[in-house]
């Protein structure tokens, strides 16, 4: 059985066919998908916080300490 050398083309061509092509769509618009998820974080994480701050200011306790 002769055994075929594989060549750099042939494993390029296998990695653009399982990848995709790097100057495809996606890395055309990857700094806006990019502003874009780091924007949602930003929103995601101040909207638990303020969520957060509501529910324990509702469910903390007040306690008053008098002195005689």
């Amino acid at each position: 059985m002769a055994e075929e050398r594989i060549t750099r083309d042939d494993l390029e061509a296998e990695l653009r066919a399982v990848v995709g092509d790097p100057d495809g769509p996606v890395a055309s618009r990857r700094q806006t998908l990019l502003a874009l998820a780091a924007a949602s974080a930003v929103v995601i994480v101040a909207l638990a916080y303020m969520l957060g701050s509501r529910a324990g200011r509702r469910r903390s306790t007040v306690v008053e300490v008098r002195r005689f």
